[in-house]
């Protein structure tokens, strides 16, 4: 399909049903977490309204990489924030149930922001230590049972492909929970659409599951070693032109 053709269908076909698909998931998931299971409607309906976008944008996907992951383990998944469509890459194919770790800030988007709320989605509060406080505990009492956790710990999006520093926020969680951290590099997204922004372009989107990084330990050793291995096996899961130098890498994770 052309680029021009594309353009079209992106604005007269694929953008008034993706509208209205958002507003019914949104709906759909508020009114399902209401009445029934949070854990249930805050997943599926999230998961089918994101295939259906890569679906219907004609964006191809692709997962590969670690399979070892237990369906009864609770897991803190951290990956690159290369654009936009990471969200829909995730929620869509990574195939496990789990919950977002976002900004509070992002309660106040219409529909969405109420449908992540009902979902029990966790929002991150740092105004003080006792609504960080309560964060933890809201994790903790989430995450059992196989609930697991998706975070981006660069905090935002790449201007330029590359990652950029890790926040230590997931780390520490996973460290005071003693959970394991699966690294996820997602790679395609950026050339889909950046965080410029532009029109959307049809590019493969790939994700990378990586081997789960168990505790060793517990305190700042411990989280400092699980940065390390999570930004290196993200790092590895890029194409080298995303890839940053050995020494640039610990610049960043020492930050």
């Amino acid at each position: 399909m052309g680029t021009i053709v594309y353009r079209i269908y992106q604005i007269c076909i694929a953008a008034p049903i993706l509208l209205v698909l958002t507003l019914l998931t949104a709906l759909v998931t508020i009114a399902g977490s209401f009445i029934g299971s949070p854990s249930f409607w805050g997943y599926y309906p999230g998961k089918i309204w994101s295939q259906l976008i890569c679906y219907i944008l004609l964006i191809p996907v692709k997962v590969n990489g670690h399979y070892d992951i237990h369906r009864k383990t609770s897991y803190i998944f951290v990956a690159n924030h290369q654009g936009a469509f990471d969200i829909f890459l995730i929620y869509g194919f990574l195939g496990r149930n789990f919950k977002w770790m976002m900004k509070k800030s992002l309660r106040s988007i219409p529909f969405v922001g109420k449908a992540c709320q009902a979902a029990g989605h966790i929002f991150v509060d740092k105004s003080g230590p006792k609504k960080v406080q309560e964060t933890i505990e809201h994790a903790r009492h989430t995450l059992k049972d196989g609930m697991s956790l998706v975070v981006f710990p660069e905090g935002r999006r790449t201007y330029t492909g590359h990652m950029g520093s890790f926040k230590k926020g997931a780390f520490q969680l996973a460290d005071n929970l003693q959970l394991p951290v699966v690294p996820l590099s997602i790679n395609g997204s950026f050339e889909v659409l950046p965080r410029t922004g532009g029109f959307i372009k049809r590019h493969r989107m790939i994700l990378t599951l990586h081997e789960p990084i168990f505790p060793q330990s517990q305190g700042p050793e411990n989280i400092k070693s699980t940065m390390e291995k999570a930004y290196a096996a993200i790092q590895e899961g890029l194409p080298e032109k995303y890839r940053k130098e050995d020494n640039t890498v610990q610049e960043t994770i020492t930050m």
